[in-house]
């Protein structure tokens, strides 16, 4: 299929009102009355954010939720998103078939619909971006610089699976049940918690605990205290014993919610995430800078604290 036809077989039917049918150069949205826009958008490169051979569905998914994270983070609600891809010529079209059934799934999980986008070839390698929208109550989005000295720290979910989900998938580790591989593939983003009024500062996990934790504190200039202890993990990373520490904090691709949260609303965040697991494992004070430390309170020092992208 040419460019066009693509769009048309399998594209347009996931275009929402606001897409036009994707027929037009732009989108029409109007906003939700009163509220104000939240934009984000991401990419996934073919051999860094996925591996040659994955399930396109689950590759789609995964484009998206890791921006649904994003809003999550922001406090926000989806609405919409556009995409672009860039694909080589001799991709089949059953490869676009996959995608695009996985972009509806989640369409129809997260209440979203394509907005619009751009449909380009490559020389070799697969490219695919995604804008994500949403909306919030004007002034009430969530954002890195308002921790506060005393808030204590909490997460959401289990933190590292994804990374060491990525070393069994490469064979490095092994994952008898497949639960790892599955939280590499598919991560779930914590969006439609109500956190207005609860969390001071919040940041998804997408280059690990410690190099984002990072971003409130500087934000915020403050400092953050990490017991290592506290950091939840799942039964199946528990069973690869404590030597897999630091790439569980540092390894990042978690899309799990870092919040900093005043303690009197403990129990108010324990009931705006009923039915996740959320855990508090540390504190803002004075200073700057993360400190990880042991069960006594001796510091920990890592190699690096999480993935640069340069």
């Amino acid at each position: 299929m040419d460019e066009f036809a693509r769009i048309k077989e399998f594209f347009a039917p996931l275009a929402g009102e606001a897409g036009l049918g994707l027929q037009d150069d732009a989108a029409v949205l109007t906003p939700p009355s009163g509220r104000q826009l939240v934009l984000t958008v991401d990419q996934m490169l073919e051999g860094v954010h996925f591996l040659p051979g994955d399930d396109p569905a689950l590759t789609a998914r995964k484009l998206l939720r890791r921006n649904l994270s994003d809003l999550a983070a922001m406090g926000a609600t989806p609405f919409g998103y556009l995409i672009t891809t860039a694909l080589p010529s001799a991709l089949p079209d059953t490869w676009l078939a996959r995608f695009t059934a996985g972009l509806e799934t989640d369409q129809r999980q997260f209440g979203i619909s394509l907005l619009g986008g751009d449909s380009s070839s490559s020389r070799a390698d697969i490219m695919l971006t995604a804008c994500l929208l949403g909306h919030v109550a004007p002034g009430q989005a969530l954002r890195r610089n308002g921790a506060r000295v005393g808030d204590d720290l909490w997460v959401t979910g289990t933190v590292g699976d994804a990374v060491l989900g990525l070393e069994a998938r490469l064979g490095r580790l092994p994952d008898p049940d497949g639960f790892l591989t599955r939280r590499s593939l598919l991560p779930d983003p914590r969006v439609g918690l109500k956190l207005e009024g609860i969390a001071t500062a919040a940041i998804d996990i997408s280059d690990g605990l410690l190099q984002d934790l990072g971003h409130i504190c500087r934000a915020s200039g403050l400092a953050a205290i990490v017991q290592a202890e506290l950091v939840p993990l799942s039964a199946q990373a528990a069973a690869l014993g404590p030597e897999v520490l630091e790439r569980r904090l540092t390894g990042g691709d978690d899309y799990e919610l870092l919040l900093a949260v005043p303690p009197e609303k403990s129990d108010a965040l324990q009931s705006a995430c009923a039915g996740i697991r959320v855990t508090k494992i540390g504190g803002f004070q004075p200073g700057e800078g993360v400190e990880l430390r042991d069960e006594n309170g001796s510091p920990l020092n890592v190699a690096s604290t999480g993935w640069k992208h340069f």
